[in-house]
C-alpha cells in the first residue's frame, strides 16, 4: 500500500487509476448516486485504504476507501469518519468498513467499536 501526506493526494491517486465513483455510505448501503447503485456489504470489495488527522485538528480523523464492485461494475472512493465523528452503527456494512485488517492498522483510541 502506498503511503500519502493528505487525503487529497489519495484520492487524487485513486482517481487516476479508475477509482472514479463517488460513494456515500447511507445507512445499510454504499451508494454511487450518479448511477442510482445501492451496495450492501456483499457487493464490494476493500481494494485499500488509507488513514488520515487533520493537521489543524486531531479530531478531524478520516480513512480513505478504494472500493470496487464486480457486481455493478464500478471502482470508487468513500471517505468515511472515525474517532470522535465515527458512525457507531452495527450494520453489515460497518463491519465490513471497520473489518480487522482496518482496524488492526489504527492506533488504538481510534479502532471502531464492534
Amino acid at each position: 500500500m502506498k503511503n500519502f501526506e493528505t487525503l487529497v493526494d489519495a484520492t487524487n491517486d485513486l482517481t487516476k487509476r479508475g477509482y472514479t465513483a463517488n460513494l456515500s455510505l447511507e445507512g445499510d448501503t454504499i451508494d454511487d448516486k450518479s448511477q442510482n447503485v445501492h451496495m450492501g456489504a456483499e457487493d464490494f470489495e476493500i481494494d485499500e485504504f488509507y488513514r488520515f488527522e487533520g493537521q489543524s485538528n486531531p479530531s478531524d480523523m478520516a480513512i480513505v476507501y478504494a472500493i470496487s464492485s464486480a457486481k455493478y461494475n464500478l471502482k470508487g472512493i468513500l471517505i468515511n469518519a472515525y474517532g470522535t465523528y465515527a458512525d457507531d452503527s452495527s450494520s453489515a456494512i460497518h463491519a465490513k468498513l471497520h473489518h480487522h485488517q482496518v482496524s488492526n492498522n489504527l492506533h488504538g483510541t481510534d479502532r471502531p467499536t464492534q
